[in-house]
């Protein structure tokens, strides 16, 4: 996450030589930092995610394959133990 550099000092100079009353300047300064603080994802966090969620994904995917082998065998096995007993 990146967090952006702001000079809220300068802000204020710029609003209050447009004519917005200082008070005013200070708060819209104010405000508009802490919404530039707050955390940013970037175009590289959101690719490292991508990337997390596809690698757990194929882990659950291969587990699901393993389940479903395994389930399989049981059933082969249920059946031929059954086939066994009743003929």
């Amino acid at each position: 996450m990146s967090t952006v550099t702001f000079d809220t000092l300068k802000y204020v100079e710029a609003l209050k030589n447009g004519g917005v009353p200082e008070n005013q300047a200070r708060a819209q300064s104010e405000a508009l930092k802490e919404v530039l603080n707050t955390e940013v994802a970037t175009k590289h966090d959101i690719k490292e995610l991508e990337l997390k969620i596809d690698t757990r994904f194929e882990k659950i995917q291969g587990e699901f394959t393993l389940v479903k082998w395994m389930i399989g065998f049981n059933l082969a096995m249920s059946v031929s133990i059954l086939f066994k007993i009743f003929s």
